[in-house]
């Protein structure tokens, strides 16, 4: 039976007050889909460390708040964006990541359309901006480490979940579902083959219209079929492009 002396000593023989003395954080990398290009949303920090320097929106994890709850609150009190799905994707523990001292960060990404988001800096934000995911600037912290983690983790869920629906109208064409995913996965899909595939899934339901107002042959119009899809996965269907 442990003594009291002993009761606060690790197996690794350390004091349990030794693994209090490091912060955990949380960093939000949101991608945005607007006309072709994939971006993702940067802050200019107005704060030490790294100040006047390009950073994702992150900060501490507070005593009294979950990750998931800070995630939420931190992007909302530097951005003001509220109320959208952001979900883990990795861990980041490099002992000397953090000027201040020992910080675990936890990575959150989300995919948004770029139009239905108006993002303001406030708090400590002396700005913010879309950045090319391809064409970013000088990042503050091991935040490039983070967002390449978070491109790779992005490429690897659109493949196999259909999420990329979600940033097209309602109402889409199979040019305009190419496009997004030849932006998504930073290819280029043979286009018979593309249609032939995605077709296959018997995913879309095909509707009686064409495309307005455009200069070239109006093409078909298609939507996205997410009762059917929700059935096929039960049944142990896949999605992958």
């Amino acid at each position: 039976m442990n003594s009291p002396s002993n009761f606060f000593i690790s197996e690794n023989n350390v004091p349990f007050i030794d693994y209090f003395k490091f912060g955990i954080s949380v960093d939000c990398v949101i991608f945005g889909y607007s006309k072709g290009r994939v971006r993702i949303l940067l802050i200019e920090r107005d704060a030490d460390p790294f100040k006047n320097s390009w950073a994702l929106p992150g900060d501490l994890v507070s005593l009294n708040s979950n990750l998931d709850d800070a995630a939420n609150d931190v992007l909302k009190n530097l951005t003001g964006i509220d109320n959208i799905f952001m979900e883990q994707f990795y861990s980041f523990g490099e002992m000397d990541r953090h000027p201040a001292g020992r910080v675990v960060t936890v990575g959150y990404y989300s995919l948004v359309e770029n139009k239905n988001y108006n993002p303001v800096a406030s708090s400590w934000a002396k700005s913010i901006q879309w950045f090319d995911i391809y064409n970013l600037p000088e990042l503050a912290f091991d935040h490039k480490k983070i967002v390449m983690r978070g491109i790779q983790t992005l490429k690897r869920r659109v493949r196999y979940r259909p999420v990329g629906f979600e940033l097209l109208p309602v109402k889409f064409t199979l040019t305009e579902l190419q496009d997004l995913y030849e932006a998504l996965l930073d290819s280029k899909f043979d286009k018979p083959n593309f249609r032939k595939k995605i077709l296959s899934m018997d995913l879309l339901i095909p509707l009686n219209e064409t495309q307005g107002n455009v200069s070239h042959r109006p093409a078909k119009l298609y939507k996205f079929d997410e009762k059917r899809y929700e059935l096929l996965k039960d049944d142990g269907f896949v999605f992958d492009i």
